[in-house]
């Protein structure tokens, strides 16, 4: 069934972001229920696209407020106060909403909320500078076929998607070991990561 947008048009951003938080297309399919985690503001140089949040971030209503909000933040040299200023950074998931547990791990994103809200979200944002798309579903949505084979061989390839977009594995602490065998993204990436964030806000690498 295809869906059709409430709205083809947003006067404002704000008005949108109302709309967008009190959507419930997908409550019955949700396991807990709908509750939209977004966070955007028109003057935003930063979007971060993820997957969709884990229970504890349903629970709080805080995008990346858990172990993997942490290691990212770690990896962005940002503190919480920097990452949460909504006048800097924008939060924008693939799928909304928590999408409950799978067999090996949380289910993927809802397809649902990047057909019925994300292109609208994004002509609300006229700043942004850098994009980071993390894991595979930003991936594939924002880079379609120039996307490698393989989410190792797509961020490896980080500098072919420059300077828009950054591709990154997921922070999660299920990670551990891809980044254990794959040195060259702290090596490589993680100080290119680092210093495009200090030149795009105007601070010092710490």
């Amino acid at each position: 069934m295809k869906l059709v947008q409430p709205h083809s048009r947003y006067a404002s951003l704000d008005m949108l972001l109302r709309d967008v938080r009190a959507c419930r297309v997908c409550d019955a399919q949700l396991p807990a229920g709908a509750r939209p985690v977004v966070r955007a503001s028109r003057e935003a140089r930063l979007l971060i696209v993820g997957q969709a949040p884990g229970a504890k971030v349903h629970a709080s209503g805080v995008p990346w407020n858990d172990a993997s909000g942490k290691r990212l933040r770690g990896w962005l040299d940002m503190t919480e106060a920097e990452f949460y200023d909504v006048s800097r950074v924008a939060i924008i998931p693939m799928g909304f909403c928590y999408p409950g547990r799978g067999a090996s791990g949380d289910n993927p994103p809802r397809p649902e909320c990047a057909q019925l809200w994300l292109e609208q979200l994004l002509s609300h944002l006229p700043r942004i500078e850098l994009t980071l798309l993390v894991g595979q579903y930003a991936q594939r949505h924002f880079l379609g076929a120039r996307r490698k084979s393989s989410l190792t061989e797509t961020v490896r390839a980080w500098a072919e998607y420059a300077p828009s977009y950054v591709p990154l594995p997921h922070p999660s602490p299920r990670n551990q070991l891809w980044l254990k065998r794959h040195p060259w993204f702290a090596e490589q990436v993680l100080p290119m990561l680092k210093q495009r964030i200090a030149a795009l806000f105007g601070t010092s690498p710490r």
